[in-house]
């Protein structure tokens, strides 16, 4: 009885605790825009050694980090991929390193989140290219689709944009984003909030007529980019993880609401 009640007030020390990091918490994020920390992991998954030999030969993000901050990736690489489950479509076959590829395209996007994984899907279909979508009646190359929890892909675009890096064309991020902004428009997590305030405040930023010309007179980001605000915001994070100094240059302030979106300042300096 008396270890039960022991549990009891152990209990409610640790609720009342993380009641008070919380409040805490929402009044650092209300002031600096980013999360009290980031990562602290009691155990790190590592990947099996296939896919650690990939990570650490073919993904130049991961090759930039600190050792340390190299041990945070790969756990969260790792996470994802067992986090979701991952569909083959038309005889498309995924390989182990694809698996890496794809999850290296969402962590990198969220690695200054501290709550990264999002419950706003939960499985990524990967087709070998363009594809027909039945619900769509269109031909997509990628597709967030909030309904059915799934991310799709054509393998043949997802991979062009990992290897071509100048061009401000990356389907992983773009999709990704997508997902990020229907999640931070829900969750009460302290990055989601973030990210979404961030989203907003661009938005806000598109509303401004004068700003709307100064991008269209630029010229500097594709017409696809102008379709929505949920567009534009997917765009405008191609960019910044494609030509980050170009985005600086030309759009500081739009630049800055990124770095702070995704808490990316820090990060930044460790490479």
């Amino acid at each position: 009885m008396k270890s039960f009640h022991l549990l009891k007030l152990t209990l409610f020390a640790v609720g009342g605790l993380t009641t008070v990091l919380n409040v805490v918490e929402s009044f650092y994020v209300y002031i600096f825009h980013k999360p009290i920390f980031v990562h602290l992991y009691f155990m790190k998954k590592k990947l099996p050694k296939n896919k650690k030999e990939f990570l650490v030969s073919s993904i130049e993000f991961y090759q930039k980090l600190e050792p340390k901050y190299q041990s945070y990736y790969e756990h969260r690489v790792a996470k994802f991929i067992r986090s979701y489950e991952f569909v083959e479509r038309d005889g498309f076959e995924i390989t182990p390193e694809m698996k890496v590829l794809i999850a290296s395209s969402y962590v990198k996007l969220t690695f200054g989140m501290r709550r990264y994984l999002t419950a706003t899907f939960q499985r990524v279909i990967i087709y070998p290219e363009v594809y027909y979508s039945l619900l769509t009646k269109q031909y997509h190359k990628g597709e967030f689709n909030p309904a059915f929890k799934t991310i799709s892909f054509s393998w043949e675009d997802f991979l062009m944009g990992d290897i071509i890096t100048n061009d401000n064309i990356n389907l992983g991020i773009h999709e990704f984003a997508h997902a990020l902004t229907f999640h931070g428009s829900s969750s009460r997590d302290a990055s989601a909030r973030i990210f979404y305030r961030f989203f907003k405040r661009i938005s806000n930023f598109l509303d401004e007529e004068e700003n709307i010309k100064e991008i269209q007179e630029s010229a500097f980001f594709r017409e696809y980019a102008m379709t929505n605000k949920l567009e534009f915001v997917a765009v405008i994070l191609e960019h910044f993880f494609e030509s980050p100094k170009e985005l600086q240059q030309q759009f500081p302030r739009l630049y800055a609401k990124i770095e702070a979106m995704l808490n990316y300042k820090s990060i930044l300096d460790r490479q």
